[in-house]
Order: structure tokens, then C-alpha cells, then sequence
């Protein structure tokens, strides 16, 4: 593409828009959410497979503020959040992007009402933020097995040390 804007920042949705968004999608409508600060085979790989149970994937990003309470280290994220939601958004298997300025993602996944809510194999399902709204609603909640384990930590970790 040359000048203007790319077409992948049209998945990019403020928090106020989600809702009206969302009710546009293809169902099943998927939700997951993380940091995503360094991207890797690890996030892209489970991104994939949970866009695969659905029609659409909506990936809500924890803000920078949200990211330092973490507790993640001083130095994250690494990637400002306009910067993370960029290369998410340019993903195919992502449809939207979105972020939450809170602790946890409750609130916005009770505005987007997902059919399936999805976190990484770190995360079992009696723990993950939501999982008893969307099981209310007669949806699903998933913890997809790691294939490839990755971490952000490590990979910051072996670039300090190089």
C-alpha cells in the first residue's frame, strides 16, 4: 500500500465502540485477551487456533498502565499499546482489537457477549476472567494446550544477556 492508511487499522476499536462492532460480526464471535507485548510463534499459534473456533476473533489488549500493575517489570511492556494493536490487528486471524484499561477484562467481555471465550493453556478454565458469564449464556470457555511454549519474559531475559 502506499500513503494512507492501511486497511488492517480499520480492525482497530475503541472500548466505547465495541458493542455496536461486535453485534456486526460473523458468529461464532471468539474473545481472548493478553499484553501480546513481544509478539511470538506462541501468540500467533493460539491466536489462530481460537479464531478458528469461530467466525470472528476479538482481541482486547491490557493498556500500559494496565500491563506495569501486572507486576510484568518495570520495563513493560516493551511495545506501547498503539504499537501492540497494530501488529495484532495485522494479523488475518484476528478480526477486531480492542483494549480495557481495568485489572481484568470483565467489563468488556460483558459488553461483547462472546460465544467463546478463549485464554493460553497457562490458564484453567475455572480461572479465566468471565468464564461464568459466558457459560450463563450458554457459550464456551477454552484454554488452548501451548504448542509452542514461548515467553515474553525469556525472550527479554536472553536479549539482556546477548
Amino acid at each position: 500500500m502506499r500513503g494512507g492508511t492501511p486497511a488492517f487499522e480499520a480492525k482497530i476499536c475503541p472500548p466505547d465502540e465495541i458493542a455496536t462492532r461486535r453485534a456486526e460480526l460473523p458468529g461464532p464471535v471468539v474473545f481472548t485477551n493478553g499484553c501480546f507485548d513481544i509478539l511470538h510463534r506462541g501468540h500467533v499459534t493460539c491466536l489462530a487456533q481460537a479464531r478458528a473456533l469461530g467466525g470472528s476473533l476479538i482481541v482486547a489488549l491490557n493498556t500500559d498502565a494496565s500491563v506495569r500493575r501486572l507486576g510484568k517489570g518495570g520495563e513493560r511492556p516493551v511495545n506501547a499499546l498503539e504499537d501492540r494493536a497494530a501488529v495484532i490487528a495485522a494479523l488475518e486471524s484476528v478480526t477486531l482489537v480492542t483494549w480495557f484499561d481495568t485489572d481484568t477484562p470483565l467489563e468488556l467481555i460483558e459488553t461483547c457477549m462472546p460465544d467463546v471465550l478463549i485464554k493460553g493453556g497457562d490458564w484453567p478454565v475455572d480461572h479465566i476472567v468471565g468464564a461464568a458469564g459466558v457459560l450463563a449464556r450458554g457459550g464456551r470457555v477454552e484454554s488452548i494446550a501451548f504448542e509452542h511454549e514461548r515467553s515474553t519474559t525469556a525472550l527479554l531475559q536472553k536479549m539482556r544477556g546477548l
